[in-house]
């Protein structure tokens, strides 16, 4: 499997994020622990991330623009 481009990887750790919180809302909602795997917060993830897409790519493009700056700069 190829690996993943950096923008790719950043976008992920993101994405990563937004499971952590939804699950973890989720079973604050239930009152017991949910897997991440849930219907419910697989559904509330998809709807994030259509709700927030362009400001994570904005802030992943920042992300890579800057690493890639420094890295510039450092040699």
């Amino acid at each position: 499997m190829p690996s993943p481009t950096p923008f790719l990887s950043t976008e992920l750790q993101y994405i990563q994020k937004i499971i952590a919180d939804e699950t973890w809302l989720e079973g604050e909602r239930r009152g017991c622990p949910v897997p991440p795997e849930d219907a419910i917060v697989q559904e509330n993830v998809c709807n994030v991330i259509l709700r927030v897409g362009s400001q994570m790519r904005a802030a992943a493009l920042a992300a890579i623009g800057s690493a890639e700056c420094d890295s510039e700069l450092a040699s």
